[in-house]
């Protein structure tokens, strides 16, 4: 197949917690023809509540940000991800889905976020950006939850052990909410 006649954008449909949505992506950015794996995991574990307030971090197109949106539609959702790409399809998959409650922002984690506490904040956490950066993630993610604020993140299974021990660390408490052979969600609450 000759590369001129691959599409340069890639449109698909996905039912998530049982609500049809639309996604639109592009070569470059993760899983752009479908929900992978461990995002779809993530999303059917976390637990969202109508006013909550959100983050999806590292929000690719914003599968997960724009879920959340939809689950509780009294929610006020952020969607970070320090790709201007992703961020450009969040919005446009945000608005395609008819979102008014999510805002979408260019951030490398937490650095250009306005001053905002969350109740839930929800990831899937990359396998290769290093133990460094996810330790930063995890530290920056207490300071900006709320007290009995959530942090949920899928990640590859070989982790585990490793967010286990972060979360212990860090939080003080860890919750295996759901493990398959290729990923695991995890879950602290900031006390």
């Amino acid at each position: 197949m000759a590369v001129d006649s691959f599409p340069r954008e890639v449109n698909f449909r996905a039912e998530l917690r049982g609500i049809p949505l639309t996604f639109s992506a592009t070569w470059g950015l993760f899983s752009p023809k479908a929900i992978d794996a461990g995002t779809h995991l993530l999303i059917e574990h976390l637990d969202v509540q109508e006013g909550d307030t959100c983050l999806d971090l590292g929000c690719g197109y914003g599968a997960i940000g724009i879920t959340l949106a939809k689950c509780a539609q009294t929610a006020t959702v952020y969607m970070v991800d320090k790709d201007f790409v992703a961020v450009d399809y969040a919005r446009k998959n945000a608005k395609q889905n008819q979102l008014q409650n999510c805002h979408v922002l260019l951030s490398n984690g937490f650095s250009h976020l306005p001053d905002i506490q969350f109740d839930l904040i929800a990831s899937n956490l990359p396998a290769n950006v290093g133990k460094e950066l996810l330790q930063i993630f995890l530290t920056d993610a207490k300071r900006h939850l709320k007290p009995n604020g959530r942090l949920y993140v899928v990640t590859i299974s070989g982790l585990r052990p490793f967010i286990k021990r972060n979360f212990l660390n860090i939080f003080g408490n860890y919750d295996k909410v759901k493990q398959r052979h290729t990923h695991t969600v995890a879950m602290a609450t900031r006390v």
